[in-house]
């Protein structure tokens, strides 16, 4: 009996701490939405994820300052953290420019040119990919 009373309560706090509830966390929890969105940065819809199963991907980069990173795009829909220092964001397709800093969160592009320009210092970031097995992250 008491397995029964104790599962729904388990499974009751593990969905609160995860964030995957709108009820409000136990208290001494601190929660903080970093980013929320169905559009990447400069407004552009995510459209779908890959038809195969979900492979997920969680990377900490760190470019040295002063660095233009080459043009490339993701075919999988990505999100980052900015844990260090400044970053640029430019996309060739449409020409927008967006400037993020220490503690941003961004959604990048999908299936668009970009590119990264650090500023005086090294960034570090962390970034999430959403893909599947054999799809690369960036290309």
């Amino acid at each position: 009996m008491k397995t029964c009373l104790l599962t729904p309560l388990i499974a009751t706090l593990t969905t609160a701490l995860l964030g995957c509830s709108p009820a409000s966390p136990p208290a001494g929890i601190e929660r903080k939405i970093l980013l929320q969105t169905s559009t990447s940065w400069d407004s552009t819809p995510y459209i779908r994820y890959p038809d195969s199963a979900p492979e997920l991907s969680m990377l900490k980069l760190k470019i040295p300052a002063n660095t233009e990173l080459d043009w490339h795009t993701h075919p999988i829909p990505n999100a980052a953290y900015i844990l260090a220092g400044e970053l640029t964001v430019e996309s060739r397709d449409n020409g927008k420019i967006q400037h993020f800093k220490q503690g941003d969160a961004l959604a990048e592009m999908v299936n668009i040119t970009h590119r990264g320009k650090t500023g005086n210092k090294p960034v570090e970031l962390i970034v999430f990919y959403a893909g599947s097995q054999g799809i690369p992250l960036s290309e």
